[in-house]
């Protein structure tokens, strides 16, 4: 299929002259352009438009999942024919593996895998391989390393009616392609056996494969629906990935173990030559209690260190990424678009993930906890991302260093937009002082009665802080004094960020507290007032950029406006507030020009975590809003009605039906001890 943006939605503003300039800048093959679109003025759209344009799959990297997930629920909405997937790191939780010599301190790798992003990153890697309208909207996790796609490839399996195979050889195909079996529910990559058939839920999407045998063959292919269990078609094929994006096949594998014991000896000698007796012996008993775990199982914990004998790659030679899945042409060069988004951000992080690693590798393989090869298990240098990525468009409101050397390499400039096409302008700023006469004079307090005033019209406030602490402190205070307040930061969990910042929008509360993270590319039209605080304490969370990005964040609403709390006017408040009226003057003549009256953006509220609910939660949830009204009227019957439907579901091997009434009965005992209503309590307060 073709990028086809279903919209009616048409460039306005400056996105069509943007567009132009972006499409002509791509087709004179220029690799690095900067598109400059304040706030508001539809950079995605403009992004979408080139995309339509030049037909070819698209990267769209973002600097945190947050940003990453609002960009791709932007992107579905203006292609939902096409492929949009969403590719971020898979951990809730995780502390790296590290040792601190000073203190003689090891810390063993600790980590929480979300398995539905883990679903998300599948999904990602098998429409690179399967189609061509293909937009991936990752974070900075894009340049770590993944499995080789040449075998994640050959390991795929073409699954059709007649197909040769017997129930037992199907049973060892799976467990070879790293599905587990399992009796009860199925999830993403298990399979189970039932009868004279198996029953296979593949790792990209939420529905069960169910194969029927007659003799040596397959007889039958059904394909059903992983919660309801309706029928969804009977298909003639489908095709089946492994169940993980690091796939190695048998006889490599061994060599690849006899190549670890070779690299342990040599470095067993290089220890005891240098007298380091204690750092070679816990590297010894570490490697060889690998080796036999590889060996007995084929897996150990921490065997990402040894990915390089794996993929039979060289010292130092770069690990596959997810841009090793996107396509290339025939000369070996990528061919495919890549959006930085708000890159003033995201280019600082994509170039500073790999020396952050390898310093801490290197402390591992020093005192012998890892081999050497361990630090070739590592994010790409920027040199070698710049290698793998197509033609670059960087979407900022405030450039950085990078783009604008690049911009005067090629003796450029970059592409304006600052004309919205809502005719909304720059918001109006305030400053106020937080001292008066050598006395605090209550920013807190200011702030409150300016929030109270913007509640009152059902619109948001957001307020800055400059710790993650000094975030929380206020939106305790800020609740205590009846203001509805919920803070945002970086401990805060991926889903339960995208949560929030959607709540908020529907006015489940009215003021969010954060630190950086309520900058870059938060789309939130129904902000009023913008607040920061301490806005005069000079450094990173005060800088020239970060002051605009936040401002910018009231230039959505035609009431939008900026209170700045300081008492004098450094110099990156001084550049911001100039830039700021510069834009500010140029957008409000371009509305007079053209008899434009600056309308708030209207966005339907969506958010990418209601897409990540699992079907099963929808389906409990569903049912709870029929049942709780019987459960009111008679708790004990609708609960015995229950529990006799789950043992009946038992009884017949139909888990999935008995996990949905499990999970009801839960919530439905909730109800009746009253732990439901301590959860919500704790949840609010929180």
């Amino acid at each position: 299929m073709k990028f086809e943006i279903a919209t009616d939605k048409t460039p306005a503003g400056d996105q069509p002259q943007a567009i132009a300039a972006l499409m002509k800048g791509v087709r004179a093959g220029q690799s690095h352009q900067t598109l400059l679109g304040v706030t508001g003025s539809g950079k995605t759209f403009t992004a979408a438009n080139v995309i339509q344009q030049l037909q070819k799959p698209t990267l769209v990297i973002a600097h945190n999942k947050t940003l990453a997930a609002q960009l791709a629920q932007e992107y579905r909405d203006f292609f939902p024919n096409n492929a949009v997937h969403y590719f971020v790191s898979y951990y809730d939780y995780y502390q790296p593996e590290a040792y601190m010599p000073t203190s003689d301190t090891y810390i063993e790798k600790e980590a929480q895998i979300n398995d539905e992003i883990d679903r998300l990153r599948h999904a990602s890697t098998q429409a690179l391989l399967t189609r061509k309208d293909v937009i991936i909207v990752a974070s900075v996790s894009c340049i770590y390393g993944l499995g080789s796609p040449a075998e994640y490839m050959r390991v795929l399996k073409k699954i059709e009616k007649g197909f040769k195979t017997n129930r037992t050889e199907m049973l060892r195909t799976l467990v070879s392609m790293y599905f587990e079996r399992t009796n009860a529910d199925l999830t993403p990559g298990c399979f189970r056996a039932v009868g004279n058939t198996v029953e296979i839920m593949p790792t990209n999407e939420r529905v069960i494969y169910r194969l029927g045998f007659a003799g040596d063959e397959v007889s039958s292919i059904t394909k059903i629906d992983g919660i309801t269990r309706e029928i969804i078609s009977e298909p003639e094929t489908f095709y089946l990935f492994p169940a993980k994006h690091f796939v190695t096949p048998e006889d490599e594998r061994k060599v690849a173990i006899e190549n670890i014991g070779l690299e342990l000896k040599e470095q067993l000698k290089k220890f005891k030559k240098e007298g380091k007796i204690l750092e070679a012996e816990r590297l010894r008993r570490r490697t060889e209690h690998d080796l036999a775990l590889m060996r007995e199982v084929g897996y150990c914990n921490g065997i990402e260190n040894y990915s390089r004998h794996f993929d039979r790659r060289k010292a130092g030679e770069a690990p596959y990424t997810l841009l090793s899945y996107f396509p290339t042409k025939a000369d070996g060069s990528p061919d495919f678009l890549t959006v930085i988004d708000e890159s003033h951000v995201t280019v600082p992080q994509l170039n500073g993930m790999f020396a952050g690693d390898q310093s801490r590798k290197n402390t591992l393989v020093e005192h012998g906890f890892r081999l050497p090869s361990a630090i070739d298990n590592r994010p790409l240098k920027f040199a070698e991302f710049e290698e793998r990525v197509g033609q670059q468009i960087y979407t900022t409101a405030t450039p950085g260093k990078f783009e604008l050397a690049k911009l005067a390499e090629d003796k450029l400039k970059p592409i304006e937009q600052i004309i919205r096409p809502t005719g909304l302008v720059d918001p109006e700023i305030d400053i106020r002082g937080v001292t008066e006469k050598g006395n605090y004079k209550g920013q807190i307090k200011d702030f409150i009665a300016e929030a109270e005033r913007v509640i009152k019209r059902d619109a948001r406030v957001l307020v800055t802080t400059l710790t993650k602490k000094m975030a929380e402190d206020l939106a305790d205070f800020l609740t205590e004094k009846g203001v509805k307040t919920k803070y945002i930061h970086s401990d805060v969990v991926t889903m339960e960020r995208i949560e929030i910042l959607t709540d908020f929008r529907k006015g489940e509360f009215d003021c969010l507290v954060g630190v950086n993270l309520l900058r870059e590319g938060l789309d939130l039209p129904e902000v009023e007032l913008v607040a920061i605080l301490d806005a005069d304490k000079e450094g990173f969370l005060r800088s020239e950029t970060a002051l605009i990005q936040t401002m910018g964040r009231a230039a959505r609403n035609v009431n939008g406006r900026v209170v700045l709390y300081a008492d004098e006017i450094t110099k990156s408040l001084k550049y911001a507030i100039g830039e700021t009226d510069r834009r500010r003057e140029k957008q409000i003549a371009y509305n007079k020009k053209h008899g434009i009256t600056p309308k708030t953006i209207k966005k339907e509220i969506k958010s990418i975590a209601d897409q990540m609910k699992t079907d099963h939660d929808e389906t409990v949830d569903t049912l709870l809003k029929v049942d709780l009204e019987l459960f009111k009227k008679n708790p004990k019957k609708v609960m015995k009605e229950k529990r006799r439907q789950m043992e009946e579901a038992v009884g017949i091997l139909d888990f999935e039906t008995a996990a949905i009434l499990r999970d009801e009965i839960k919530y439905l005992e909730g109800e009746l001890d009253g732990s439901n209503k301590k959860k919500k309590r704790r949840n609010e307060s929180r």
